[in-house]
């Protein structure tokens, strides 16, 4: 069980796939919110279930109707990779039927002492794929995640080519934008990256957002150039899934995009502001060299928070140091 948020789900993925392909034998069924479910299409025994937070499973007794209805599919065990009160108690009512359980451990207690402003303990903390594997582990299934299977890229349908075009082209994602302005880069250096890279003819720039602000910044964005397209509002999400698949690089913030981009075996490059890879969110299989961090000389608190909801004074240009050129060398040097 994991229902939210979106790269929080899509972390999930890679570890399920490993485990299908680990555990051939056994059936997973993810319950999670409908609207995440093509993230787990194509995963062999595994099924989804859609919970339905607004009418069947709202409130307490909505979770006694889900803990009912899971339980129809005869469940041996429980996993909870959400750690939250909803997650708590369905997982409580399996334990009580005589059901093994297991919950994530969100390690907060380290979380705490990355982030606190005195006598900070900077070191890696385990990545959330080890944290869900781990739980695997405590119902009784050991998983290892060095030797990942990714899907294939999709085959990209006819509305997506006449958009993006069908030339012979190097594919760049960018999504510039994230939950919290602490993790966004400074929008008039994102145009500058775009630029610098939009020169080279032999790549197209495919733009991810959401929502009719983000829209209009990505369409004033890609207005001067013909190679860099904002795909925000024009495709439906599935079709974006399988846009993505077919990404050469993936530019992204400390965001749901870059997990996405992950999961689906694209390499990706994140910029990181207040946050930091250090708290166990590095995408999956990417290296912390492709991982951009804004400078910790000059802004020695950071990171300041784990999801970037942390507003500190006088650390709003601390991207500002993450240089345009050293994202378009770091992309070049991956393409």
């Amino acid at each position: 069980m994991r229902l939210s948020a979106m790269g929080d789900v899509a972390m999930t993925v890679p570890v399920l796939r490993a485990f299908v392909k680990q555990y051939p034998e056994v059936k997973i069924t993810v319950i999670s919110r409908p609207f995440f479910k093509p993230f787990f299409d194509g995963i062999p025994n595994l099924d989804f279930f859609a919970f339905d937070e607004k009418e069947r499973h709202k409130g307490f007794s909505g979770l006694l109707r889900l803990f009912r209805d899971v339980k129809k599919l005869k469940i041996d065990a429980f996993a909870d990779l959400h750690n939250v009160l909803r997650s708590k108690i369905v997982s409580l009512l399996f334990a009580l039927s005589g059901k093994k359980r297991a919950t994530v451990d969100k390690g907060r207690e380290g979380k705490k002492e990355l982030t606190r402003d005195e006598n900070k303990i900077f070191k890696p903390l385990p990545t959330m794929f080890e944290r869900h594997a781990k739980v695997f582990e405590k119902l009784g299934f050991t998983l290892n995640l060095s030797n990942p299977e990714f899907p294939e890229k999709a085959i990209l349908n006819s509305e997506i080519l006449e958009i993006i075009g069908d030339k012979n082209q190097k594919i760049i994602g960018i999504a510039p934008f994230a939950q919290y302005d602490s993790k966004i880069y400074p929008q008039d250096l994102m145009q500058e990256v775009i630029a610098k890279l939009a020169a080279n003819k032999d790549y197209k720039i495919v733009l991810f957002g959401g929502g009719k602000k983000e829209i209009e910044i990505l369409d004033l964005i890609s207005k001067p150039f013909e190679n860099v397209i904002n795909m925000a509002g024009k495709i439906k999400f599935q079709q974006e899934l399988q846009l993505i698949s077919n990404l050469d690089v993936m530019l992204s913030m400390d965001s749901g995009n870059a997990h996405i981009a992950a999961m689906l075996g694209v390499k990706v490059i994140t910029l990181w502001g207040a946050t930091h890879p250090y708290a166990g969110f590095l995408p999956f299989n990417q290296t912390m060299e492709n991982a951009l961090v804004s400078d910790r000389n000059q802004y020695p608190k950071l990171p300041t928070s784990v999801y970037g909801n942390k507003i500190v004074e006088g650390y709003e240009n601390a991207m500002r140091t993450i240089l345009p050129q050293e994202i378009v060398n770091r992309i070049q040097s991956l393409l």
